[in-house]
């Protein structure tokens, strides 16, 4: 098993951009009971003072009667980066600004995610494959 990859030019050139299933979006709620039901679906929460965000399937958003107009697809970027590695969320996030491109950066333990927009998903994969390819 190959450890984490923490050299800047190394985690761009190796990320290996790639579309994930699913459509999500981003929700937030502050009752305590809708919360403990969501989160075992979300694929990931984070805390914050305002309430949990979740990232939900559209569809279970939809159910909860969240708003869904902004689908977003996951792309994972395979590299298994380094925690403390610097650079890769900043190339990634630098590459589909300039583009125009609306990101929103998840870092998990072993991958960084980026959802966009599901009408740009394809414009954003083609961007990423081709900033690792420059490394």
């Amino acid at each position: 098993m190959v450890g984490p990859v923490k050299e800047t030019q190394a985690m761009i050139a190796g990320m290996n951009a790639t579309r994930m299933p699913g459509l999500f979006v981003f929700c937030a709620t502050t009752d305590p009971a809708q919360a403990a039901r969501l989160a075992p679906q979300a694929l990931a929460t984070c805390r914050e003072a305002e309430g949990l965000s979740l990232i939900l399937p559209v569809e279970q958003a939809e159910t909860e009667g969240f708003d869904t107009s902004l689908p977003m697809v996951r792309i994972t970027l395979q590299v298994h980066s380094a925690l403390d590695g610097v650079g890769l969320t900043a190339a990634v996030a630098t590459a589909l600004a300039e583009a125009g491109i609306p990101c929103n950066m998840v870092a998990g333990y072993h991958h960084d995610h980026a959802f966009v927009p599901a009408p740009q998903a394809d414009a954003a994969l083609a961007i990423l494959r081709l900033r690792a390819a420059q490394g």
